[in-house]
């Protein structure tokens, strides 16, 4: 077996299987005919100039020699009768912290207030076309999370809080393609994460473990010394386990509210506000592969882009290249977007979350509500921008160069937005100082981007679930400041931020909680 480290290839020769054999022979000067099998294992685009390269690193199987295929099967064991953990929420970090007590030897029993994945589709259907919330199933809550339908990002800069290649073949065990474990920014798609997500509960109920759906969860079994002995449900069931995590997600308010009425320790936390932004992805591709004419062998192109305004931090994120917005919002009187794509990305729109810091100092009006002041600021935001749209979940919309100058907007271009978008001048609805920052990052980028910044743009309003608002404080050994036994985990918590960090933040909670229950 020869080892290849940084193969440069144009796209044509990485995606033709002739030219990139020969392309790799030719590196080691051997023959095609004498090249068994090609294993890739990473690969990333070089798009800094004209033309896009590919750089690859592969292991190369010469003739007479054996690639044996991993099977991607993880160790397993039957928990039908062993000791329970309750795991509150099935978004990315409960379902990970279930499958690390799978291999623990833990029965983890899954309590989720929405529905499982298949019937959450019919309400996300039912939202579409009625405007119609049901405020516990819809694009941020039920089984798999926010997560499940966006874009399926796999991508994290959280390298050091756990095994992300762990992770990455849990998905491909669960049917994900194994080219998320050599993409550097590795996506699964909306259209195929949701099958995936299912797979992983027949592996946690096949093992033994527990889902209880449709079941909210209202308060906390203590007691007398501070232990969480499980937890209780809206009709009074109680659910007991060695340990509890709550992993409930950025959209989980009740757990927040319930925290602030009991008096367990709560902070606020940080976190972004913002708007939607779409271009034609054609143009994206041209942007960022410096050609009108570019290979057909590329992606549809990405971009990430940050700036400073005025010490404000201002950034892209969830870039979902070849994909749709979507009404985001998960209760009534709430106008929230999204993006989200399918694994082809084949839409002809670009979108992207832009979003600006928010901290408590930002706010001090909101200051009177304790920890929960950027929650309540969120809140009057998302009320303020449903109001704007006359009380609905239209979208309200601008040309990003009408947002910038701080001018009406007379026609809007058509969007990709799952519902109908209206005209609203957004400078005016956002926050102050969170439109100006927008307005000055938009400019900004079109320095770093040439084209971003241009007519030919929308904005639409609001994207306000970057993150929680609220920080649910744990000490070092992961469990919450005041309770004992109760690992708070993921978004939801304040720990997280996407797919791969929560996930790997339930793998961590479960860890822990295997070196203290015995």
């Amino acid at each position: 077996m020869k080892n290849i480290t940084d193969l440069t290839l144009s796209p044509e020769q990485y995606f033709v299987e002739k030219r990139f054999r020969q392309a790799v022979a030719e590196h080691l000067k051997t023959s095609a005919d004498n090249i068994s099998h090609i294993q890739v294992l990473r690969r990333s685009i070089d798009s800094r100039r004209a033309p896009a390269k590919y750089h690859i690193t592969a292991n190369v199987y010469l003739e007479g020699e054996t690639f044996v295929k991993d099977n991607y099967h993880s160790d397993y064991k039957n928990v039908a009768d062993a000791t329970p953990v309750i795991i509150v929420g099935a978004g990315p970090a409960g379902l990970f912290a279930a499958l690390r007590a799978l291999e623990l030897g833990f029965k983890p029993i899954i309590i989720e207030q929405g529905k499982d994945v298949s019937a959450r589709k019919f309400d996300i259907a039912k939202l579409a076309r009625e405007k119609v919330v049901n405020p516990v199933s819809n694009w941020c809550c039920g089984e798999g999370g926010a997560g499940t339908f966006s874009d399926g990002k796999l991508y994290t800069r959280s390298t050091k809080r756990g095994n992300i290649d762990d992770v990455l073949r849990k998905f491909v065990e669960h049917g994900a393609s194994e080219e998320i474990l050599i993409d550097a920014h590795a996506h699964i798609g909306t259209d195929k994460l949701s099958d995936i997500i299912a797979n992983i509960r027949h592996t946690i109920e096949e093992y033994g473990g527990e889902y209880i759906f449709e079941t909210q969860i209202v308060d906390l079994k203590t007691n007398a010394d501070n232990e969480v002995l499980g937890v209780v449900d809206g009709k009074g069931n109680v659910y007991e386990g060695a340990a509890t995590i709550l992993a409930t997600g950025h959209s989980a308010r009740g757990i927040y509210e319930l925290f602030a009425r009991k008096g367990w320790t709560l902070e606020a936390k940080p976190f972004a506000l913002g708007v939607r932004v779409e271009h034609p992805q054609h143009l994206i591709n041209s942007i960022q592969y410096h050609s009108e004419k570019y290979s057909n062998f590329l992606p549809p192109a990405t971009y990430n882009l940050v700036t400073q305004v005025n010490g404000r931090g201002a950034f892209s994120f969830c870039m979902c290249p070849g994909g749709i917005i979507v009404p985001a919002a998960t209760g009534e009187g709430q106008q929230v977007v999204n993006g989200m794509s399918n694994s082809r990305r084949n839409s002809p729109y670009a979108n992207a979350g832009i979003a600006v810091q928010v901290s408590p100092a930002d706010v001090p009006e909101y200051q009177r509500y304790g920890a929960l002041a950027l929650l309540r600021f969120q809140q009057d935001v998302e009320k303020n921008v449903f109001a704007s749209a006359g009380n609905s979940i239209n979208a309200p919309a601008q040309r990003m160069t009408d947002f910038c100058n701080g001018r009406r907007t007379k026609h809007l271009m058509k969007s990709s937005y799952m519902g109908t978008c209206v005209e609203a001048p957004l400078h005016e609805i956002l926050p102050k100082f969170v439109a100006a920052s927008l307005q000055q990052a938009f400019r900004d980028f079109g320095k770093k981007m040439h084209g971003y910044y241009t007519d030919n743009a929308m904005v639409l309003a609001v994207e306000s679930r970057t993150s929680s608002p609220v920080r649910i404080p744990r000490g070092e050994d992961l469990q919450h400041v005041d309770l004992k036994q109760l690992y708070p985990c993921g978004e939801g918590a304040g720990y997280a931020g996407g797919i791969m960090s929560s996930a790997l933040d339930g793998i961590n909670c479960m860890n822990r909680i295997a070196e203290t229950v015995k």
